[in-house]
């Protein structure tokens, strides 16, 4: 009987140890997603985005929100809108001091273009409340967001409305403003990934343009990783180039800053050697396909470590940590299906 009861307990202590972060309500791709934890709950938010139809009547301002350990997704409010088409997709969402916010995205007009967002937000997930912040100097979609200090948070390069930008800006939750940080030394790049761990984050790849002489301009995927260190003051960032990984880039893929064995490292997932459109099919008219691609950084080391490939994703775009664990939810699997489905991406390092 002891025997039967110390299984029994043992099998309750390996399942309490184990996150179940329930199915999404309904597929969803380019959707953006962070957790957070307020009072001893953890707060799983999966906001905007485009559903499986992946037409531009998809795109949708819906907001989910799973609270750890309890049962299923609530619906919270749809996501406010100051645009005429109210659905959007590549926004960045970040956690800092116990709050969502939610930055720019993209709808699309009726002529088939994309509209670069100018509203961003503040969401409580406690109240479920949404506050309209100071608006982003120059709006942008598919930049990456990351927080610093608990209380800024960086918006590097993207697309607004006509072309991409080489811009970081600054966001202090403090004082609710703005500014300018030391520029992105790279091409400018929409779809871009990065992280960042302690003072230092490293941004990789992306889709730059290029103008040919009487042509029209091209969609040019860019291989380049380059890693900041912020200074004493956060708007000054040193910038140096380090060597790509594989030498091919790769289009939204999921990234973040974590510690792996003990090491401050940034790791990427997924993502695409094909920069596509919203549908999932290519600039240039193939089907892209999701990659298995994992890539780790070792800050300390300052080089790349050598990891074995996990699920293949597309259009995640952001690596979600919980509990020391790292997923992504929604996005593309294979033949550009859209998933409801949250992929634990278990990084394991090889011998380099």
């Amino acid at each position: 009987m002891l025997l039967k009861s110390l299984s029994y307990l043992s099998l309750l202590t390996a399942a309490a140890s184990s996150i179940a972060i329930p199915e999404l309500p309904e597929p969803v791709s380019n959707n953006s997603v962070a957790s957070t934890t307020v009072r001893g709950k953890t707060y799983i938010i999966s906001a905007m985005g485009m559903g499986p139809g992946k037409q531009s009547s998809d795109l949708h301002n819906k907001v989910w929100m799973h609270t750890l350990g309890e049962f299923g997704w609530s619906a919270l409010p749809e996501v406010p809108s100051q645009q005429r088409l109210t659905g959007r997709a590549a926004a960045s969402t970040v956690a800092l001091n116990n709050n969502f916010f939610l930055f720019g995205g993209y709808t699309i007009n009726n002529d088939g273009n994309k509209q670069t967002a100018t509203d961003s937000y503040r969401l409580d997930p406690v109240t479920r409340r949404y506050t309209r912040l100071n608006d982003i100097p120059v709006p942008v979609d598919d930049a990456v967001a990351l927080p610093y200090q608990n209380r800024y948070i960086y918006l590097a390069s993207g697309w607004s409305d006509h072309g991409n930008v080489n811009l970081v800006q600054l966001f202090d939750n403090f004082t609710q403003r703005w500014s300018q940080a030391t520029p992105f030394p790279g091409k400018p790049v929409f779809g871009l990934a990065g992280g960042i761990v302690g003072n230092t984050l490293l941004l990789c790849d992306g889709v730059a343009l290029e103008y040919p002489t009487a042509k029209p301009r091209n969609f040019v995927s860019e291989p380049a990783c380059w890693q900041g260190t912020i200074g004493s003051q956060p708007n000054e960032i040193g910038w140096q180039q380090v060597p790509h990984p594989s030498g091919k880039a790769r289009f939204r893929m999921a990234a973040t800053g974590t510690e792996l064995n003990g090491e401050q490292v940034i790791v990427f997932v997924g993502g695409s050697q094909t920069p596509y459109n919203y549908s999932g099919i290519g600039f240039d008219g193939q089907a892209a396909n999701p990659s298995s691609e994992v890539w780790v950084y070792s800050v300390a080391r300052q080089q790349w470590r050598t990891a074995a490939d996990s699920t293949p994703v597309m259009d995640a775009r952001t690596l979600l940590e919980v509990k020391g664990e790292l997923y992504t939810l929604g996005g593309m699997i294979s033949g550009q299906q859209v998933t409801n489905k949250p992929i634990k991406h278990q990084i394991q390092l090889l011998p380099d």
